[in-house]
């Protein structure tokens, strides 16, 4: 069987879009599922149906475990994505070949290719998630680094570098798109990198462009991405009729939220595609709404389930105590709490509902209460105190 490739697809008919040729227009630290599945599917739409014409670079943003790295290069960029979920009560199945990554890059190994990106006039954003502890200033890391161990000291020598090249003219900084599951992602990351410039000596100038021709947004991303279907994968490739090492899973539902102006919806092309991507001035309430109703579900009623029975999330919903218990706690006790429109939180916790049915992902309660005490805090405590 052969591996995925452009060659491959065209041998065997492939009828679904493609776009084989484009500049590089995004640089996303990170190679991992979840971007994969999140931005690079928008992004593969917004080339299909806005015409942003761009690809996506992929910058391994730590050392070691080039599997991933050397597939995506082998299959020059191309994955297969499954969406699955349960929709207007039926599951849904959804496969889509995405075309939007160009290659992807280790600076561990090749930290020049890294900062020849900087030299790339159509770069304009840049994309990332680097864990939850991949947003954190590191006084230990240098300049001279090659590369620097943290991530916001290698985004830092990038600025440099595209400063360097770019500084004198208007609109070549970057928009920046924190998706790092931490409070203001974007804010966090433009605050440690004005410090690496300022531990460096980069100058007045370079800190004046970071502030003027950079935007930092801060962003929530809600999309769950169960990953490469080990179990499934053998059969699915012989479904395809092509090898495809790095096939992608996640759920249908998916939202990202961009806070920043709204010229970026112009930018990307977002009228067009009629993606759920919103360009906000605060997303701070769209956090609020996830955690509270969504998280704050789970954690409400995970326990009570697990005593009466039930190991998985999905089985919790047929019951009509856990759910009727469920849906109290969201509709009378948490929305009322939460400033966004009645019916844009209505809608939400009903796509709450059928996500939680979702026949494809076995979401166990005792994962969801490692840690209850810290996350009823953070989800639940909230509500009752606004309630």
């Amino acid at each position: 069987m052969n591996r995925l490739s452009y060659k491959t697809l065209t041998e065997a008919g492939f009828g679904g879009y493609l776009l084989r040729e484009a500049p590089e227009k995004v640089l996303q630290f990170g190679e991992g599922n979840f971007l994969r599945a999140f931005v690079d599917y928008f992004i593969d739409i917004l080339n299909e149906k806005s015409g942003f014409n761009g690809k996506v670079c992929l910058v391994q943003p730590i050392p070691g475990g080039d599997f991933i790295r050397e597939s995506i290069n082998t299959q020059e960029g191309l994955y297969t994505l499954y969406l699955r979920g349960f929709e207007n009560g039926g599951a849904v199945n959804r496969k889509r070949v995405i075309s939007s990554v160009s290659r992807c890059i280790n600076p561990y190994v090749d930290n020049a290719a890294f900062l020849d990106n900087a030299k790339n006039s159509d770069l304009r954003f840049i994309v990332s998630n680097t864990t939850e502890a991949g947003i954190a200033y590191d006084s230990t890391c240098k300049f001279d680094d090659t590369p620097a161990n943290s991530f916001p000291a290698k985004i830092t020598r990038f600025l440099y570098e595209r400063f360097k090249v770019f500084g004198k003219e208007k609109g070549k900084g970057f928009i920046i798109l924190s998706c790092e599951l931490i409070d203001n992602n974007g804010r966090e990351l433009k605050r440690c990198v004005k410090l690496h410039a300022t531990d460096w000596n980069l100058g007045e100038e370079f800190s004046r462009w970071i502030d003027e021709e950079n935007i930092f947004c801060s962003t929530l991303v809600d999309r769950i991405v169960t990953g490469y279907p080990r179990d499934e994968a053998k059969a699915l490739n012989e479904e395809n009729g092509y090898e495809d090492n790095v096939i992608d899973t996640g759920e249908c539902f998916g939202f990202w939220v961009i806070e920043g102006p709204k010229s970026i919806a112009d930018e990307l092309g977002l009228a067009k595609a009629d993606l759920p991507i919103i360009v906000v001035d605060d997303h701070t309430p769209y956090k609020q709404r996830k955690v509270r109703i969504l998280n704050g579900a789970h954690t409400s009623f995970v326990l009570g389930a697990y005593l009466k029975g039930f190991n998985i999330v999905r089985d919790c919903m047929n019951d009509e105590g856990v759910r009727s218990f469920m849906e109290e706690t969201i509709y009378a006790e948490i929305i009322p709490t939460l400033t966004l429109p009645e019916k844009e939180l209505k809608d939400f916790a009903a796509s709450v509902t059928e996500r939680f049915k979702n026949p494809f992902i076995n979401h166990k309660l005792l994962d969801i209460s490692l840690n209850s005490v810290s996350k009823w805090k953070a989800r639940c405590l909230p509500s009752v105190k606004a309630y």
